[in-house]
């Protein structure tokens, strides 16, 4: 990955002339490159992550493992697809193990989540079974800690 998209990454709040002063070029080089990456889809979206604790939303994200049954010539692109489509799923992807796919959904009581297995998600042609696994306490995503990182406590040593 290149840098600018390393920096993007990172903290999508830098403006485009801190990000031209830490790459060492224009900042219209910047936006330009900027553009381009929104345009041919590589920036996908921009987005700040959460503490859902401290902000007191009482909801939850849980991750569904769903198997499925693949149609020839289409694999499991068709399925996928189909349940890619349904509002409440945030991320699905295909994964190795006993499910075929895993999909994420965040922001629902917990109600909201077994109701979107039992009437939405299950009973879709191709769904073998599904398993719903609440997410209990998120101690770090995408890089960033939501607990306080460990304190080093191996000292100091003078040589």
């Amino acid at each position: 990955m290149d840098r600018l998209l390393y920096l993007l990454e990172t903290n999508p709040r830098l403006s485009d002339a801190e990000l031209a002063v830490m790459l060492g070029v224009s900042e219209e080089e910047v936006k330009e490159q900027i553009e381009l990456y929104e345009k041919t889809g590589i920036i996908k979206g921009y987005r700040a992550i959460i503490d859902k604790d401290k902000a007191q939303a009482h909801k939850v994200t849980a991750l569904i493992e769903v198997k499925v049954q693949p149609r020839f010539g289409h694999g499991f692109e068709n399925i996928a697809d189909r349940i890619a489509q349904l509002d409440e799923v945030e991320s699905i992807y295909l994964m190795s193990g006993g499910y075929d796919l895993c999909c994420m959904v965040s922001d629902k009581s917990f109600e909201e989540v077994a109701m979107f297995v039992a009437k939405r998600l299950s009973p879709l042609e191709d769904v073998v079974s599904t398993t719903t696994h609440f997410i209990l306490k998120k101690y770090k995503e995408q890089g960033v800690f939501f607990t306080s990182k460990p304190a080093d406590d191996r000292g100091t040593i003078s040589l």
